[in-house]
Order: C-alpha cells, then structure tokens, then sequence
C-alpha cells in the first residue's frame, strides 16, 4: 500500500502529522511502515508531541548550529542563489532524518505515549511538502 501526504507549511518549524498517518493506516495488520521526505530541504522526526516548547527549543536549536547565509560564520557557503535560508536548509536536511521506518502491529503504529511524527520544515517561505509512506504487511 502507498501513499503520498502532502503538508502545507508556513516557514520553519516542526509539523505534526501523526493522525494523518494513524487515519491512512486505518487499522490494517501488523507490517511495517516507511516514510519518506521528497525534498533536500526538510526532515522529517519522531518526537515529543506533549510540550510544544520541544519543538521550539529544536528549533532555536538548529538554527543556532547552522545560522543563514547572512550571518558572518556562514560566510564560506557558496550555495546562495535561493536566498539565505537554503543552502542552512540543505544541511540542517542532512543532519536529521529523511526517512522513518515504524513498526505496525494490529493496525497501529507502535510509537511511544508522547511521541509523534513531524515534518520539520527549514526553509522560511511557506512551502508544500510530500512525504511518501509505503506499508508492507507481514
């Protein structure tokens, strides 16, 4: 079984898609699932889905430990022809996650008590984003 979600963003941050995932399973076997994020701009995580300062503080993180192009300790990148946030995107991309493999058992997906499935935006123009999800049955 495949699929492809689509979510729209508004700039930088964490996305949550979780229900979205829960509902396309809609109580199949026990399997396994596969995402993956089309785009070398985005990520996609398990994490905390209880506190949204969480998702702030990865955030603030992040941009932190990779700054935009503009700021002076970015000087040596090269790659700035899609504004100062890309190339900063493209290796915040190849930091974190592009693809999450879950285990299914009885039609869900054996995720902890707080945790989620985020799609973690890095670029600051909102986009549209795919993330393809493939379903192996056992």
């Amino acid at each position: 079984m495949i699929t492809e979600f689509q979510i729209s963003t508004t700039g930088q941050g964490l996305y949550e898609f979780t229900r979205d995932v829960e509902r396309w399973l809609n109580n199949q076997s026990d399997g396994l699932l596969t995402l993956m994020v089309r785009h070398t701009s985005a990520s996609i995580l398990i994490q905390e889905n209880a506190d949204p300062d969480v998702q702030r503080d990865l955030l603030a993180f992040f941009n932190r430990a990779v700054p935009r192009c503009d700021h002076p300790s970015m000087a040596y990148l090269t790659h700035t022809l899609e504004g100062p946030d890309d190339m900063p995107a493209h290796i915040k991309a190849a930091m974190l996650p592009i693809n999450l493999s879950i285990p299914v058992h009885k039609g869900a997906m054996m995720l902890g008590t707080w945790q989620g499935i985020y799609l973690f935006e890095h670029r600051d123009a909102p986009q549209v984003r795919r993330i393809a999800a493939h379903f192996g049955a056992s």
